[in-house]
């Protein structure tokens, strides 16, 4: 008997932010958010990266509803966490309608865009100039 493939047993999205990727595949069972194998506080030392992270489950009024299993790669923990809550917002959305107002509101569901421009030849930085004396 082949496999059932109408079943969802999870709805997976991708996140990112600067150089950061974050990849969740949630689950509507109750559970615990796990970073790369390992809780969000053992992942994330930082408390303001948690509260980062959580953002969008505490502005729907989730906590202990879900369960998420999320892999995240490159860039830095500020950047990492803020893919991670780009990713959740993202799957919220797409399971119900309502909770996209919300998060849209609180611009969860923004791609933020900005990155670190490279730094150009003959420039100390991305657009520092050496200093230039007449004399």
């Amino acid at each position: 008997m082949p496999p059932s493939h109408s079943v969802k047993k999870y709805t997976r999205t991708v996140g990112s932010r600067k150089r950061a990727t974050a990849v969740v595949r949630l689950t509507h069972a109750k559970g615990e958010l796990t970073v790369n194998g390992k809780p969000v506080a053992e992942y994330f030392p930082v408390f303001e990266f948690q509260k980062i992270v959580f953002d969008a489950i505490k502005k729907l009024g989730l906590e202990n509803k879900v369960s998420a299993v999320i892999t995240v790669r490159g860039g830095g923990l500020r950047g990492q966490a803020e893919a991670v809550r780009h990713a959740l917002s993202r799957a919220f959305a797409g399971a119900d309608q309502t909770h996209r107002a919300v998060l849209k509101s609180e611009g969860f569901l923004t791609r933020d865009a900005r990155e670190k421009e490279r730094k150009k030849f003959g420039l100390k930085r991305a657009r520092k100039a050496p200093q230039w004396g007449k004399r």
